[in-house]
């Protein structure tokens, strides 16, 4: 399990991005990946999946 932070989510697009916590790597993450409901600046926690253009956050949940 990852830690990060949500820098961008559109909700009404349903996708965004987190970037992990100590790095500086982003991953994306689409709505279908989302536990529970994130916004900007949320704390959350994540896993890791192959994606079609590399890895996304999957399982993300509020920290």
């Amino acid at each position: 399990m990852n830690n990060g932070t949500v820098k961008f989510f559109n909700s009404t697009k349903g996708f965004g991005f987190i970037k992990e916590d100590g790095t500086n790597k982003e991953y994306f993450v689409h709505v279908s990946g989302l536990v529970d409901e994130i916004r900007e600046n949320d704390e959350v926690t994540f896993d890791l999946q192959d994606g079609k253009k590399g890895l996304n956050a999957v399982n993300v949940k509020l920290a």
